[in-house]
């Protein structure tokens, strides 16, 4: 299979078949609350190196090319999107379904699908450009209704609402 036909949501799904058998043991040796804390280092470590990988295949660390991302996270219907600003310094959007809860809930992994998904989205922007920051308060991964994804690029100046 070609790297293209690979969509990320696929990816996660097989990642995550891999990665849930690993994690068990791992609680089993050193309980729940560390197990889930190494888990989170762990990703948060790919996710940073992912960023700086894409800013490098992007060959610039503006959040208008880190948008372009969605695309990706998206591909095959993975992400239902609402998109409510695009600018050079914001990128607000809420996402209205998600196909990657839904794919950690169909395997029995919902618990673990925002140390397998989520935590990654605030490194990998960090890791795209240190003056990325990201906002978000609720996740379809952690019950609500939408996810609501709030980038702002630092431009040295106080963030204004």
């Amino acid at each position: 299979m070609a790297d293209e036909a690979l969509t990320l949501l696929k990816q996660r799904e097989i990642e995550a078949k891999i990665v849930a058998p690993l994690i068990q043991a791992v609680r089993e040796e050193i309980g729940e609350e560390r197990a889930l804390a190494l888990l989170g280092r762990v990703i948060e470590r790919l996710a940073l190196d992912a960023g700086a990988d894409l800013a490098r295949q992007f060959g610039q660390t503006s959040l208008e090319a880190f948008s372009a991302c969605l695309g990706r996270w998206s591909q095959g219907g993975a992400l239902e999107i609402r998109m409510i600003e695009q600018s050079p310094d914001r990128l607000d959007f809420d996402v209205t379904r998600c196909r990657y809860a839904e794919m950690y809930k169909a395997l029995g992994l919902e618990k673990l699908g925002p140390s397998l998904s989520c935590v990654r989205d605030y490194t990998l922007a960090e890791g795209f450009n240190p003056d990325i920051r990201l906002t978000r308060t609720q996740t379809i991964m952690e019950g609500a209704d939408h996810c609501d994804f709030r980038f702002r690029a630092n431009s040295g100046e106080p963030p204004s609402s």
